[in-house]
């Protein structure tokens, strides 16, 4: 074994073969022996060269597709002897609804929601096992699930975090829900409470909670197609305050205020601009200050774009739109220094339609062009009336005078 660099023998009797090559090839048999002798060969054994599989095409690492249609993932691998092709989605649970073309594509017909994630194409023959992998992301559906939802329990509060799931191709919003773990009198459960999230935002404090009380969280994510699943519920209980021998003072008479935000708007086309309609939120417990009025254009951020809607106002005519955009609007309501969660979202496209006046408008006022002939014709009759009384005046004057010469 000198000769050849790489082999060796161990004190058992073994071969060892550091890198396999044609040098390799062949029959070997092993001889036993001590001081007495030998009692024989052993069976012949044959050494044969295999390859293990490797990938001839991979797939991407990312596929792009619309629920309900087809998607086919290519996966090639050679070896000797030929691979087994199979695929799994990682963290599935029983048999996949998935189909394997003869050429060990993957087919997806039709995509649905649960195929969404990360699928591995595995080769395997006698020699070796390789995997490659992919992600799936399935558009066009209601979001995901949120994953690792904490909870940092706070002096009468706790903060909520979580990670997105993906969004089925569509803006997302998030709410909390929790509920107290307490049982009351005559009533086996108690009601959940839900709090909007901020718009981009992966966290929330949740205040005014019962010191010493168990709590359950939840989040919830929706886009225009619907809610997701609810996520994992996660229990904590917040801090109370310190134990202390001094009396508290009394607490302070809180005030809740129940204020549901604006219902049912809608946008409609006219000739002067985009005409919104709302229904008054329906619950208030006090009386409504107004509405703001927001918006975002081609999926940017919120801005506000009329903050003094009044009260009793149910419509808002929205011009200066720009052409070949696509604008959304929300309206939150207020009551004194509460705002309310933001209404239902509607969408407008501005494709092929005109420009519209550059200043927002309330329905029942005049337009511009209305306006300025009225302002016009009030100029000119104030105007008449100088000239006439200015007339008259003069025409008093020379009366007066040829009097007074008749008299002389």
């Amino acid at each position: 074994f000198s000769q050849l660099p790489g082999w060796s023998v161990r004190p058992d009797g073994s071969i060892v073969i550091a890198t396999g090559n044609d040098d390799a090839l062949g029959l070997y048999r092993c001889t036993p022996y001590n001081s007495y002798g030998t009692a024989g060969e052993s069976r012949p054994t044959r050494v044969l060269l295999k390859d293990p599989p490797t990938f001839t095409v991979r797939p991407k690492e990312e596929y792009f597709q619309e629920v309900g249609r087809e998607l086919v993932i290519p996966c090639v691998a050679h070896g000797d002897p030929p691979p087994t092709v199979t695929w799994m989605k990682v963290g599935s649970v029983g048999k996949s609804s998935a189909q394997v073309h003869g050429n060990s594509s993957l087919v997806l017909h039709p995509l649905i929601k649960e195929q969404h994630g990360i699928w591995e194409c595995t080769a395997t023959n006698q020699v070796a096992s390789v995997t490659t992998a992919t992600s799936v992301h399935v558009l066009g559906t209601s979001p995901h699930a949120v994953t690792n939802v904490s909870v940092l329990p706070l002096l009468l509060a706790a903060n909520i975090s979580w990670e997105p799931g993906f969004d089925g191709g569509y803006f997302q919003r998030f709410s909390v829900w929790y509920t107290p773990l307490v049982t009351y009198p005559l009533r086996a459960h108690h009601d959940w409470v839900s709090l909007s999230v901020p718009a981009g935002a992966q966290h929330l404090l949740v205040e005014n909670l019962q010191p010493d009380t168990s709590y359950q969280f939840s989040v919830l994510a929706q886009n225009k197609l619907g809610s997701g699943p609810f996520s994992q519920i996660v229990t904590s209980v917040p801090r109370g305050f310190p134990v202390t021998t001094v009396p508290p003072e009394p607490p302070a008479m809180t005030v809740h205020v129940f204020l549901s935000p604006p219902r049912a708007l809608t946008a409609n086309e006219t000739v002067r601009g985009v005409l919104l309609r709302w229904d008054p939120p329906a619950r208030a417990s006090v009386a409504l200050s107004g509405y703001a009025l927001e918006l975002r254009q081609d999926k940017g951020g919120w801005e506000v774009l009329e903050r003094s809607i009044p009260g009793t106002d149910t419509q808002v005519l929205v011009p200066g739109l720009i052409k070949d955009a696509f604008y959304e609007f929300r309206l939150v309501a207020f009551a004194g220094s509460y705002i309310s969660d933001p209404s239902n979202t509607v969408n407008v496209s501005t494709a092929g339609m005109e420009v519209y006046p550059s200043r927002t408008q309330l329905p029942e006022l005049l337009p511009q062009p209305v306006l300025a002939g009225v302002i016009g014709g009030i100029c000119f009759l104030s105007v008449a009336v100088i000239f006439s009384t200015m007339a008259a005046c003069i025409m008093n004057r020379r009366r007066a005078a040829r009097v007074r010469k008749r008299r002389q």
